[in-house]
């Protein structure tokens, strides 16, 4: 028997092993797919993939149907586009590149009713179109609204506990290709060449 989707959030901080997937495809086929197929959540990436805000309410719509959470990885940590994709009825948002316990909070506030600062409405589809009050929404979505960090800066490294410990912010996600290529590209800053050769042309000292 399927699980609640909006018990996903639940689920992911009781421990519980969830298995999902990123959709890349911007259509609900391939979300309406995963949820068959019995997945617990998929990924909509607005960031990699040719989403646009109407494609991503397709897909939102499709998830719907087939009882699987869908989380959407955000293009821009802006207030406005988290709370475009919630209000659409994402369950959560994956938030690339968050590399400090302030834009965490900034990300967290932004998600948030209580103690947070999104903007409220009840008439897009995650107050079922005005079908739910001002107070049954607050309390729906701030129980279900899940937020993700994406960890892929090497700097992030250095307050990834001071991270993981802001109010909202509900799990971790280590972004390892960006990580990777970023600490690539630092080392060939600090890393002294063989046999004395030249380093290259974006090269700096180190301080």
């Amino acid at each position: 028997m399927k699980s609640d989707p909006s018990l996903f959030r639940q689920r992911l901080r009781a421990g519980e092993k969830l298995s999902g997937t990123f959709v890349k495809t911007p259509s609900g086929h391939a979300t309406e797919i995963f949820g068959d197929l019995g997945y617990d959540f998929v990924v909509i990436d607005e960031e990699h993939a040719p989403f646009d805000r109407l494609a991503i309410d397709q897909a939102l719509v499709s998830a719907r149907a087939a009882r699987i959470a869908a989380l959407v990885r955000v293009a821009s940590a802006s207030a406005s586009n988290l709370l475009s994709v919630l209000d659409a009825g994402a369950v959560g948002v994956l938030v690339p590149h968050v590399s400090s316990a302030q834009k965490a909070a900034n990300v967290a506030a932004a998600c948030r009713y209580k103690d947070g600062k999104r903007g409220f409405s009840n008439s897009p589809r995650a107050g079922r179109y005005g079908g739910l009050s001002l107070q049954q929404h607050v309390e729906h979505a701030d129980r279900i609204t899940t937020v993700v960090a994406q960890i892929e800066d090497p700097e992030a490294l250095d307050q990834i506990d001071a991270i993981a410990a802001v109010d909202g912010i509900d799990a971790l996600f280590i972004g390892r290709g960006d990580l990777a290529a970023a600490m690539r590209r630092r080392r060939q800053r600090f890393v002294p060449q063989p046999n004395g050769s030249a380093p290259p042309r974006n090269a700096r000292e180190s301080p």
